[in-house]
């Protein structure tokens, strides 16, 4: 028997994928797709459990593949009702998943690097520095895990916590396929929404090749600002990311751009900054999506007053845009936005055991 280094995790292949790989077991293709539903829709691993395929092609599977999920190391609820999990990937890894229950709606909040390369100033995951790209195995697995843990489906999928997802373009894509697989999990493009600070080569290939709903951290309206706040932005300017998004859209008259700002006091939470955030979006279908800060230690920047939030947002509002405030969830899990810092990688059972969840 191979070694389990040598066995094909089949939670990386999507139908094609899987298909393909069926077929080069000599199967049938539709077995590939059988395959998908046990693993996603059913919550299957073990391939004897599989009953609709031939015995033969079970043994096979069992030589040559498994479906290694992520090992769930922390867990620990909020008393909000958000959940954070700590996975445990190769090479001791830790990545953070959280799960967001509102009352129309239960998000997953999935990561898609450990750490992330962009250096926003504002967010504490960018302190950590980067590590490594995800597989798709791990971005799905967070997915089939927390699904498996809470017992019930899950209705949106965000690509909001750890890393950059435009910068590890292709495991997130096939990911986002799978999410959308109807032999899977059978998520709209509506309800699968991709977060990006602006990767506008990698934002224009994902127009042509998948179709999600956008997040843009943008968190300033002008170049100078931006340039500090998110550094991308050098690279990347507004004169291109704003243009690539209109694009990305497609003319489809349901969907918007969503623009996360973060409420920073005294950096660009003004009248004046609010008046440039409105001429800057002008023409683009958006919906803007102001987030207090979440202090973290180490961090120069507070968060801006209620007040101060409250009338930027009504000036937004007045303007014609859909403006809301984020309800602040899971931070006292250290689970709200710009809270998934990853620290948990060398951290020991007993420093986990004080954080106040359940180590496994």
């Amino acid at each position: 028997m191979q070694s389990t280094e040598q066995k094909v995790n089949l939670l990386n292949l999507d139908r094609q994928g899987l298909e393909s790989f069926i077929e080069g077991l000599g199967a049938k293709a539709f077995n590939g797709r059988n395959v998908l539903k046990w693993i996603h829709k059913h919550g299957v691993t073990d391939f004897d459990a599989m009953t609709d395929l031939s015995k033969k092609l079970r043994e096979q599977l069992k030589q040559v593949a498994e479906v290694r999920v992520p090992e769930v190391v922390f867990d620990q609820p909020a008393l909000d009702g958000t959940h954070k999990w700590v996975l445990e990937l190769d090479c001791n890894n830790r990545i953070e998943s959280v799960y967001i229950p509102e009352p129309n709606r239960a998000t997953l909040c999935i990561s898609s690097q450990v750490g992330c390369a962009l250096d926003c100033s504002f967010c504490s995951t960018a302190q950590q520095g980067f590590n490594r790209n995800l597989t798709t195995a791990e971005i799905i697995g967070q997915l089939w895990v927390a699904e498996h843990e809470l017992g019930k489906r899950l209705t949106n999928v965000v690509f909001m916590g750890m890393g950059e997802p435009l910068a590890n373009f292709d495991p997130v894509v096939t990911a986002t396929r799978i999410m959308q697989d109807d032999l899977a999990y059978m998520l709209s493009k509506y309800r699968v929404t991709i977060s990006t600070s602006g990767i506008v080569p990698a934002l224009r290939q994902l127009t042509e090749l998948s179709e999600v709903s956008l997040a843009v951290s943008l968190h300033a309206p002008t170049n100078e600002l931006r340039d500090q706040l998110v550094p991308i932005n050098q690279k990347y300017p507004l004169e291109q990311l704003i243009p690539a998004c209109r694009e990305y859209l497609r003319g489809d008259k349901r969907r918007k751009v969503t623009w996360e700002y973060v409420m920073l006091d005294g950096i660009n939470d003004s009248d004046k900054q609010a008046k440039q955030l409105i001429r800057l979006l002008e023409g683009t279908p958006s919906k803007i999506n102001l987030i207090p800060f979440n202090p973290f230690p180490g961090t120069r920047y507070q968060c801006s007053s209620p007040e101060r939030i409250d009338a930027f947002r009504q000036r937004l509002v007045k303007s014609g845009i859909v403006t809301t405030t984020r309800k602040t969830r899971g931070d006292d899990i250290d689970a709200a936005c710009g809270q998934l810092v990853g620290r948990v990688k060398d951290r020991s059972r007993r420093e986990l055991k004080h954080a106040g969840g359940v180590v496994r």
